[in-house]
């Protein structure tokens, strides 16, 4: 493989242009070479701003898969078409990175994860929360054992009134729901991964349509359509894990609340309990004495000398081209993102059933 990989990316809006291409164009061992969307002029725009000399241009991305010396692409569409892209993409030989939520579905996800076993090229999920500085300390603190066995966590997705009213977030069927999907995704990957835990029991859920269909409501992106607002504006879960460690998600677009919190977790174990409060707590006990630390993760600089600081995208990219030059594991796993995708779905399930779902 060349030390410069050739990157494609499928799907040039909001998410291509605020997240991928910008990281992407930072990293002297990419060529940005191809970009596909099906309104042609914003793959125009993105390649006239980010890609090289000659970079070409797509409205089909089963052409832009044709081109073998591509040897990586970006999925950055709708969720409902997540799964078709990013396979065809594993099977023309290219490694992969899909946007999150891995899938519209549990059975696309695990589709998903087999094609990435099948062709043996890498799949990654854009869960760029994992990157934060206080996500990767936490996580630290987690494999050293420091916090015991978590045994109870709350996974936490709210806003007061920030609705994306752009794009199809409002769509059921091309998003497969609202803000449990768009934003409870991150936090549950976030929680999952620091507690290790990938072995979901059973799921109870609930789902709301109430602050959806109010007539010009404040909004942080101005008032929606209630006729558009086809997804559910809030979703809860409790999950339970086979070794009896319990998940309370929280997820809302919409909320009559103050306690507003978004892709944050709060663990609690044997040894002591983590929050991401106000940056990051850790609490405890030591020699019969409860404790409560702030961890400073901002070291602060030096006089006459600027501090390289790196945003939770760029490390994620970072990271990710890394794992394909050098042949690694990627950070966020198929596997991993598969069973975030089966406990969201499980939710909507659950709240449509008024039953609890029970994993085998």
């Amino acid at each position: 493989m060349s030390k410069k990989l050739k990157v494609a990316v499928i799907g040039c809006g909001g998410i291509a242009k605020g997240k991928h291409l910008p990281s992407l164009a930072k990293l002297e061992q990419v060529e940005l070479v191809a970009f596909c969307d099906i309104i042609v002029e914003r793959a125009e725009q993105a390649a006239e701003k980010y890609g090289v000399a000659g970079a070409k241009v797509y409205e089909d991305y089963r052409e832009l898969l044709k081109d073998k010396s591509i040897q990586v692409v970006h999925v950055c569409t709708p969720n409902d078409s997540h799964a078709d892209i990013s396979i065809a993409a594993l099977e023309s030989g290219k490694h992969v990175m899909c946007e999150k939520p891995m899938a519209k579905t549990a059975a696309d996800a695990r589709r998903m994860a087999e094609a990435a076993e099948r062709t043996g090229y890498k799949l990654t999920i854009g869960y760029n929360n994992r990157f934060r500085s206080d996500s990767m300390y936490l996580k630290q603190l987690c494999e050293a054992g420091e916090l015991g066995d978590i045994y109870y966590a709350k996974a936490h997705a709210i806003r007061r009134r920030a609705v994306p009213t752009w794009g199809v977030f409002l769509d059921g069927e091309k998003q497969g729901g609202g803000p449990l999907i768009d934003i409870g995704t991150h936090a549950l990957d976030l929680t999952l991964w620091l507690m290790n835990n990938y072995e979901p029991k059973a799921v109870l859920g609930s789902t709301f349509h109430k602050l959806s269909q109010k007539e010009n409501a404040a909004n942080a992106w101005g008032p929606w359509d209630p006729k558009k607002f086809t997804v559910e504006d809030s979703a809860f879960g409790m999950i339970t894990m086979k070794n009896g460690a319990t998940i309370v998600l929280e997820s809302s677009w919409a909320l009559n609340t103050l306690d507003v919190k978004e892709a944050k977790s709060t663990l609690c174990g044997t040894e002591g309990g983590a929050d991401m409060e106000d940056g990051l707590r850790i609490n405890g006990e030591k020699h019969s004495r409860l404790f409560k630390n702030q961890i400073q993760l901002d070291t602060g600089g030096v006089d006459f000398y600027d501090g390289k600081k790196e945003n939770m995208q760029d490390t994620e990219i970072r990271l990710w081209i890394d794992a394909v030059l050098n042949d690694k594991q990627p950070i966020v796993t198929p596997r991993q993102a598969c069973v975030v995708s089966e406990i969201l779905e499980a939710i909507y399930k659950s709240a449509e059933t008024g039953e609890a779902v029970y994993f085998d």
